[in-house]
């Protein structure tokens, strides 16, 4: 009884003191992403010239290999918004279309990979399509709400294998941020750097390039990273680029300064000759060659042989073990039947009848 007495005593002090404590304090919890309670309510369908409207550029979207638009309504209580969900060729073109459309004033999305917030609208890549999220005309979205509308549409983080699929960054030493374009094609090449030959690239070759906005201690400067599918694509595009552009000679302006490396080709625009080179430094390319495997050895292969040969012998070792198993057992059960069913078919063999078709 005593025992009983001090533990509800113990318990009404522990509750007198947490309802005090909560009265003092209050409460504390701080609720950065809602929980999602966003529904989608219909979808339907556009042409990719409908992209002007969400102030995108039909050319662009089709060089990324978008087809078609899918425009879906999303509600949540008195909240809604529009997600724009644009299917491109790949991942990769998905990542380069939010690459295109991204710019310095945008900010990433904390705790989200691959999406970003603008003054009016998010964008999100997750697979081979790339989302605009936006308010519906007339009402508004806090910032926490977008971030719950993204993380129920494409979640929180990509996989591995999503990951791996993107290019490698540029060199972050010197890098404005967001400035990384990810180009495929001459239209979105254009509109990049339109007063760059980039018809002198050779995207008809395969080629793909990183371009990105450096501070230098005199001015900006734009970098360009070319991928070639082989190096001897490499090294025949960069000596176009050569006797064509006049790379690698000191001008008063203009002067573009570049390098290859294995299938890559660097390029540095608009920039003097020593800051140049320590733009074009941070770039390194790595090879991995990897040897086919050596014959065995006679002794190994030998070896080899021997095992194998050990392993045909067992298997055949199982196996008659197994069918006189099976005889012995068969045998066993025919006694017992004997014994117990004497007037059975299975105790008897010889007494099965055999029926005779006495055909002429």
């Amino acid at each position: 009884m005593i025992t009983r007495r001090i533990r509800r005593l113990t318990v009404a002090l522990m509750m007198l003191a947490l309802a005090t404590g909560g009265q003092a304090q209050g409460p504390s919890v701080v609720q950065l992403v809602p929980t999602s309670g966003w529904q989608l309510v219909r979808t339907g369908q556009l042409d990719v010239n409908a992209i002007a409207r969400f102030g995108g550029d039909p050319a662009v979207e089709r060089e990324y290999g978008v087809q078609k638009l899918e425009l879906r309504y999303y509600q949540r209580g008195s909240l809604r918004a529009d997600v724009l969900a644009e299917e491109t060729a790949d991942p990769v073109s998905a990542y380069g279309l939010l690459t295109f459309y991204r710019t310095e004033a945008w900010s990433p999305a904390k705790g989200l990979d691959m999406a970003f917030l603008g003054p009016s609208e998010a964008f999100l890549a997750r697979g081979r399509t790339f989302f605009r999220i936006r308010a519906t005309e007339g009402s508004e979205l806090p910032r926490e709400e977008i971030l719950s509308l993204m993380t129920t549409i494409g979640g929180a983080r990509l996989s591995r294998d999503e990951t791996a699929a993107f290019p490698a960054p540029l060199p972050q030493a010197g890098l404005i941020p967001h400035s990384e374009k990810y180009v495929l094609g001459l239209e979105v090449a254009k509109r990049v750097l339109p007063d760059f030959r980039m018809d002198l690239i050779g995207f008809t070759q395969g080629a793909e390039v990183r371009v990105g906005t450096y501070a230098t201690p005199s001015k900006t400067s734009t970098v360009l990273a070319v991928n070639y599918p082989t190096p001897q694509i490499a090294r025949v595009r960069f000596g176009a680029l050569e006797s064509l552009l006049g790379i690698n000679q000191e001008r008063d302006s203009g002067a573009i300064y570049g390098k290859r490396s294995g299938s890559f080709v660097f390029l540095v625009l608009n920039v003097r000759g020593s800051e140049a080179a320590v733009l074009l430094d941070q770039f390194k390319v790595t090879s991995e060659v990897s040897w086919n495997e050596a014959a065995p050895e006679p002794q190994r292969f030998a070896l080899e042989l021997v095992r194998m040969i050990l392993s045909v012998l067992l298997l055949v070792l199982v196996i008659v073990t197994a069918a006189v198993i099976g005889g012995v057992l068969v045998v066993l059960s025919r006694r017992v039947a004997r014994r117990f069913f004497p007037d059975s078919g299975w105790a008897n063999p010889e007494r099965e009848k055999v029926i005779r078709l006495n055909l002429q």
